[in-house]
């Protein structure tokens, strides 16, 4: 067995090298961030305050843009003082709780826009029956269910994750704490972690796109089948919610698909990957 030294740090990817370059990153780091804040306070503000907007559709863009709020404070802030100070450090203990709130919040997320495809399903299939499906004790009842999936979600990866032993390199190829960066720098098995990883993708995030896809399918026959029922009014609201999933799924893949990254493309994938996993709760409240 060959002797090697536990790690108690990692290091995240850090932003290009030179005075100007931190700086320039600094910054659109810091007016996203702050540009997702305005945007995502502005929508909860509003649909708590109005009262015409207190509804089943809002409440759960009220909760949506709760969830973008907490899901860019994760790792957006942590960001924006690595590439000002150059100090890509983060602790184990720092690291795991990065990765258990971008899990959970991405978790939630995921069922927070299959319910809202759920609402604009029974809202214009089965308008007459709207009222009492989508009722109040339904909605809590919901977002609760989601939280705590999210919460049993993330705590079954993030334990799973840092029962292994990190020995070889700690350098991590993004610029926040993710699931497969940590499972690539173990020194132990990480078969059944991946297959983990792997089974509860296919399950949580495929089932729900197939959710959300069957949910539109019904949505347009039932459109297209009755035209006395407002199709552009149908098609206005659905849109909205449509694109926010299509960002949603092309953000996560546009982080995770880079996962293989090799020291030669490193320097390629650096000006982009950091842009990804923002995207989704700062185009949000735009949608």
């Amino acid at each position: 067995m060959t002797n090697s030294t536990m790690v108690t740090e990692f290091l995240l990817l850090g932003s290009p090298d030179g005075w100007n370059m931190r700086v320039l990153y600094f910054m659109v780091f810091l007016l996203t961030y702050l540009s997702t804040l305005l945007g995502n306070l502005l929508i909860v503000t509003v649909t708590t305050a109005d009262q015409n907007l207190h509804t089943p559709m809002y409440f759960f863009l009220r909760n949506l843009s709760t969830l973008d709020l907490c899901y860019i404070s994760t790792t957006v802030p942590s960001a924006c003082v690595n590439s000002i100070t150059g100090n890509r450090a983060i602790s184990v203990a720092g690291c795991a709780m990065q990765i258990f709130l971008v899990i959970f919040c991405a978790c939630v997320e995921m069922l927070f826009l299959t319910i809202m495809a759920w609402d604009r399903y029974v809202a214009i299939c089965q308008p007459l029956q709207y009222s009492i499906i989508m009722n109040p004790h339904f909605c809590v009842s919901m977002t609760l269910a989601s939280l705590l999936s999210g919460l049993v979600y993330a705590g079954v990866h993030t334990g799973n994750t840092f029962r292994l032993s990190f020995c070889q390199s700690n350098e991590v190829h993004q610029f926040f704490c993710d699931l497969p960066s940590l499972l690539s720098l173990s020194c132990s098995d990480t078969t059944s972690n991946m297959i983990l990883v792997l089974v509860s993708v296919v399950f949580v995030g495929g089932g729900c796109f197939i959710f959300i896809v069957t949910s539109y399918i019904h949505i347009f026959s039932t459109v297209l089948r009755f035209p006395n029922r407002a199709p552009s009014k149908a098609f206005s609201t659905c849109t909205p919610h449509i694109l926010m999933v299509s960002i949603f799924l092309s953000s996560g893949a546009g982080v995770y698909l880079q996962q293989p990254l090799t020291h030669s493309r490193l320097c390629f994938s650096l000006p982009v990957t950091p842009w990804f996993l923002p995207s989704s709760p700062f185009l949000n409240p735009i949608i």
